[in-house]
């Protein structure tokens, strides 16, 4: 019973709380967030993002480039700045991470850029 009369005093101070002014902006916070989110689902762009992105795959990718920019970061903090020169930038041409982010980058753009010819091509 105690718990009851301590829920209703509760309630009694936060609706006492609530001034127009309160109102007015909790409104007006709660109908920009309406039209907001109506945009954003008429969105086709953002919504077969939305799509692809639930798919385990990118989760996988996701997960993976979000621990290699923590790795990045951490491996930039602790090495000298480069050098540069042409020597140098061969050096970091043989390495098989740069091969790999390279082929990464590619293969990204191949299909990038096939989807996007499909997509203008059929008019969206």
């Amino acid at each position: 019973m105690e718990q009851l009369s301590e829920l209703a005093t509760l309630v009694a101070s936060a609706r006492d709380a609530m001034s127009d002014e309160i109102v007015t902006r909790l409104s007006s916070a709660f109908s920009e967030g309406i039209t907001l989110l109506d945009r954003l689902t008429r969105n086709r762009g953002l919504m077969r993002l939305l799509q692809v992105l639930d798919r385990p795959e990118s989760q996988y990718l996701l997960m993976s480039m979000a621990d290699a920019i923590s790795a990045m970061s951490r491996d930039l903090a602790k090495t000298p700045p480069a050098k540069g020169g042409l020597v140098n930038l061969l050096m970091l041409a043989s390495q098989p991470g740069t091969q790999e982010g390279l082929r990464s980058l590619s293969l990204l753009g191949q299909h990038w850029s096939a989807g996007l010819r499909e997509l203008h091509r059929r008019g969206g």
